[in-house]
């Protein structure tokens, strides 16, 4: 299902680029599809913290302007990049965090769901399993989203 998940990301992304979509469009819209798959660790199927709930973050920033937006700490938030990107564009801020950012989110309307969303069979059974073995888990899409756009180039 991964392997499906990231095809089906990197065509769309393909297909964004070509109808000329600007870049930082592209990667809210690739990274979005990515928060959505369960199968990884960001957004919905998120890696649990050590108390069996998730926190999740993003950031985003355009490569024109060197302007940037980052949030942390989401529990209801469906898709942190987006909310990364209005910290970037209708804030004077770069960083929201846990109240703050929920509560940023409400005000701008950004889709909300209950913590239980994100939280999946998977993700608990990694959470078991890290528990068991006495390590830390790794959560951070970054390398997946790096990969894709590594591919476009190739």
């Amino acid at each position: 299902p991964r392997e499906a998940a990231l095809r089906h990301c990197l065509q769309i992304g393909v297909a964004a680029l070509k109808a000329k979509r600007p870049p930082l469009d592209v990667v809210e819209l690739v990274v979005r599809e990515l928060e959505n798959e369960p199968h990884f660790n960001a957004g919905r199927g998120s890696v649990l913290t050590s108390k069996g709930t998730v926190e999740m973050e993003a950031c985003i920033m355009d490569g024109n302007t060197k302007r940037c937006g980052a949030v942390s700490g989401l529990t209801t938030v469906v898709n942190a990049i987006s909310l990364a990107r209005l910290v970037m564009e209708k804030t004077s801020h770069i960083y929201l965090a846990f109240d703050g950012a929920e509560a940023f989110a409400r005000e701008q309307g950004v889709e909300t769901l209950d913590p239980s969303h994100f939280i999946t069979p998977e993700n608990i059974e990694r959470l078991k399993q890290a528990i068991e073995a006495n390590r830390v888990q790794v959560c951070c899409y970054f390398f997946v989203l790096l990969n894709f756009f590594w591919s476009l180039l190739l």
